[in-house]
Formats: structure tokens, C-alpha cells, sequence
């Protein structure tokens, strides 16, 4: 699992006083408002934000040390990471990137459906994307009915598929 998990990335500069614009990578922008450290880059350099606030759907943010419009120039494009130890998440509740490979198996029987390539948050509930070896997709929901167990740590998920979900061919 990685450590630094991305949550943002910066694309522009606002404004005379150095902030950037930050588009958040996670559920609720509001959580980049929370946070007083982050990491910027893959060197994981830790940075200090002093302000943040919500604007038009991404996120304004003033990083200590960034004074002025040409030294948030000089970040635009950098990605932006929080340490997981940082958050405590809810039961059953995974950063999307944990989720992402791992393996998903038959609760019953074993069967390999495929890898979970994507999640995508229709507003319900989730939805999760398998593609099988020869690269197949499979949409399955995200419910209780169907998501058996998910182990981050041995890589697998074991499903109940809905009837007629994994249709032979």
C-alpha cells in the first residue's frame, strides 16, 4: 500500500498574494480545507498551508513560504499527497487507490472475475469496474448485496454477482 496517497494537483496561480488553485482528487474538496501539512511531488517534500477555501468547485490555497504570483508559477502542475496515517476512514470504507488492482473473486466459488481498474462515484453508490484477462469490463454495483469482503492487505474482493452480471459467453 502506498504511504503518500495523491489528493490534488495544482493548476493555476490566484491572485497577488502566491495561492493556487488546487483541483481536488478526493470525495469532498472541503477536506483540503481541513488539512494544515500536505505533500508536494513525488519527493513527498512537505508543505505548510496557512489558508484554504472552496472556490467554484476547487480549492484556493496559500502554502507558507509561496509570496508571490511567480512562486506558485513555479508549482503549477505539481500533485498534491496527504499521508494516509493522516485520516481515519470509516468500516468498510478504502481509498480508491487501494482499491485499484486488486483481485475479484466468486464469494462462493473462487472464481477470478478479473482486476478493479476503476471506481466511479455515480452519487448512489459506487460503481466498480472489472476487466477479466482479455480485457473485458464488468460493471458491478457497490452495495452490500453483491461486495462480500474486501481485503486491502491479501489483494483480493470476494462478489455475489447480481444474477445475469457475469453472463457465460
Amino acid at each position: 500500500m502506498k504511504q503518500y496517497l495523491e489528493i490534488g494537483k495544482i493548476v493555476n496561480v490566484h491572485g497577488l498574494r502566491g495561492d493556487v488553485k488546487v483541483v481536488a482528487w478526493c470525495d469532498d474538496p472541503a477536506l483540503l480545507c481541513e488539512l494544515d501539512t500536505l505533500f508536494l511531488g513525488k519527493a513527498h517534500r512537505s508543505i505548510v498551508i496557512t489558508a484554504a477555501r472552496i472556490h467554484k468547485g476547487s480549492v484556493l490555497m496559500h502554502i507558507d513560504g509561496v509570496n508571490s504570483p511567480e512562486d506558485a508559477n513555479a508549482l503549477r502542475g505539481e500533485i498534491l499527497y496527504i499521508d494516509r496515517d493522516m485520516l481515519v476512514l470509516d468500516e468498510d470504507t478504502y481509498f480508491i487507490q487501494d482499491l485499484i488492482g486488486l483481485s475479484v473473486l466468486d464469494a462462493d466459488t473462487g472464481k477470478e472475475y478479473g482486476k478493479l481498474t476503476d471506481v466511479l462515484q455515480t452519487g448512489a453508490n459506487d460503481v466498480y469496474e472489472v476487466k477479466d484477462a482479455s480485457g473485458k469490463s464488468v460493471l458491478i454495483p457497490a452495495i452490500l448485496d453483491v461486495i462480500v469482503e474486501t481485503d486491502i492487505v491479501g489483494g483480493t474482493m470476494r462478489i455475489r454477482p447480481l444474477e445475469g452480471l457475469f453472463d457465460a459467453d
